[in-house]
């Protein structure tokens, strides 16, 4: 909760703030990557900072978090800063490193707006940061301290054991400790940061759900390669595509993340689209082991059946699953109908077109985990919400920089 003090102040200047937070994050990360060109080089998504998307991010968790504090003091933005913290712990992100980023930023930030920062404001905003920042130096301790590991220290080699294709565009790599250690447990949904070597000698990182039940001695990850067009390609999935083979290492973070199965025996439904199944998967196999007595339903959507990621492997887990229903949408046209599937020989549903939510038959209180691209999230959620879904019982998982702004 801001200071009185603070308060005022901050609700007066949100409006300029707010209009110049674009340019202030584009100062700071001018800034930023001047003093530490390392960080653009082996931490920050260098594809995310080129067509802009970090920036955005950046500016709008800044001007949200602030708006948050001055219109609705008594609440915590806790499903934010979960994601946030998750994502910073899985990087290996320290405590020090918001000393830098505050340092930069409030630069950005006076050079912006000039004589408007007065030292009212400078402080006003400083309470905002730190009281941001503090939230998430917490959250990221506490997941250290739960991993077992010092501040920062998430990395370890891993030794590929398996590649196999599973679309044209999907590999999935099959992980073991090089010393033969069984790979450590994880919470179904959760995901690592895969750190790789590129040939201009950048050590670039980006994060890939485990896409197999937690209990075995290996990790799974399922990488799509990122295809150029009006974006550029993807470095590192097009990296892993062609050079990681089986015998071959990476460096891999610790599994962070809260997507993740609620506890307890209530209903639960796996909703994606495209990659986003991928931690559905490690979700699903989980149940069909341990969570046998819960209703589950399995909704994917994907452009068709040969470009759905492990699809054989899901329509298995569910027919495993004695209280799984699943329902498919392919954009492909003549995909619509009922078919067969799965050795239980249930039915699956299978339409064309995209993923229609208000068709899902949901069960009461159930509680929806979320995973795809941004526009599909966003389509899917908007309709639960309307259908009296309550939001809190929506959970989901943005991959790329912190654009939870579209969802909340």
């Amino acid at each position: 909760m801001l200071s009185d003090q603070s308060a005022p102040v901050v609700r007066a200047t949100l409006p300029a703030v707010g209009a110049a937070i674009g340019e202030i994050a584009d100062r700071f990360y001018e800034r930023l990557f001047a003093d530490r060109p390392e960080l653009l080089r082996d931490l920050f998504n260098r594809g995310n900072q080129a067509n802009g998307e970090q920036r955005r991010a950046l500016a709008g968790s800044i001007a949200a978090f602030a708006t948050m504090l001055v219109q609705r003091p008594d609440e915590r933005p806790d499903a934010l800063l979960a994601r946030i913290a998750g994502k910073h712990a899985s990087l290996g992100v320290t405590s020090d490193q918001y000393k830098l980023v505050q340092r930069h930023l409030f630069a950005a930030i006076a050079e912006v707006l000039g004589d408007a920062v007065t030292p009212e404001v400078a402080d006003a905003w400083d309470e905002v940061y730190w009281l941001m920042a503090g939230a998430l130096i917490a959250r990221e301790a506490r997941l250290y301290q739960e991993a077992g590991v010092p501040e920062g220290e998430v990395w370890q080699r891993m030794v590929v054991e398996e590649r196999h294709r599973e679309t044209p565009d999907v590999v999935s790599f099959t992980l073991r400790h090089a010393d033969g250690r069984p790979a450590g447990a994880f919470r179904p949904g959760q995901y690592v940061s895969v750190q790789v070597p590129l040939p201009d000698g950048a050590r670039q990182i980006r994060q890939y759900s485990l896409s197999a039940a937690p209990g075995g001695s290996t990790w799974r990850i399922s990488v799509k390669r990122v295809r150029g067009g009006a974006a550029p390609e993807g470095e590192v999935s097009a990296w892993l595509h062609e050079h990681l083979r089986p015998g071959g290492e990476l460096t891999v973070s610790l599994p962070f993340g809260d997507l993740v199965l609620p506890p307890g025996d209530g209903p639960v439904a796996l909703v994606s689209a495209g990659i986003g199944g991928t931690p559905m998967l490690s979700v699903l196999g989980h149940l069909a082991e341990t969570g046998r007595d819960r209703e589950v339903l399995v909704a994917h959507a994907d452009r068709s059946p040969s470009d759905h990621a492990h699809r054989e492997e899901l329509l298995r887990l569910a027919s495993a699953h004695p209280r799984a229903a699943v329902r498919l949408w392919y954009e492909e046209p003549g995909r619509q109908g009922t078919e067969e599937q799965g050795t239980g020989g249930r039915p699956v549903a299978v339409a064309s077109g995209p993923m229609n939510a208000g068709a899902l038959e949901l069960p009461e209180g159930v509680t929806v985990l979320l995973c795809g691209p941004l526009p599909f999230m966003r389509a899917v959620r908007g309709d639960l919400l309307r259908r009296g879904v309550p939001a809190r019982r929506i959970q989901y998982e943005v991959f790329g920089p912190d654009l939870w702004l579209g969802l909340e």
